[in-house]
């Protein structure tokens, strides 16, 4: 089992730069997938950033360059460097880890931090 604490959320000026931070606990973070995602009320759960086990990176067409997602598997954990950031990024933003294990997928998910930018 892992335990995902996300933390760095905050009120933003727009155009202003937020880190958000995920640690793990229970488990090393090596063997994971991670992803960030954000979700606004009456809307649906959206995919911002994945770095797979390996390291590669994939972003929502959305970041457009602002956001950078990485790891250290040393420290066990995950950070969401946020720049340029605009009003309908607003949202709580969430880390989850996914793996599998034994053929069966495991799939953990931090608590989210919420992330408000002021226009």
């Amino acid at each position: 089992q892992v335990q995902l604490v996300g933390s760095g959320g905050g009120l933003v000026q727009a155009g202003g730069s937020l880190r958000l931070s995920c640690s793990a606990s229970g488990s090393t973070l090596s063997r994971y997938g991670i992803g960030w995602y954000r979700q606004t009320p009456g809307k649906e759960r959206e995919s911002v950033a994945h770095i797979s086990a390996g390291g590669n990176t994939q972003y929502g067409d959305f970041v457009k360059g602002r956001f950078t997602i990485s790891r250290d598997n040393v420290k066990n954990m995950v950070y969401l460097q946020m720049n340029d950031l605009k009003p309908e990024d607003t949202a709580v933003y969430y880390c989850n880890a996914v793996t599998v294990r034994r053929g069966v997928p495991e799939s953990y998910w931090g608590q989210g931090s919420q992330v408000t930018v002021s226009s």
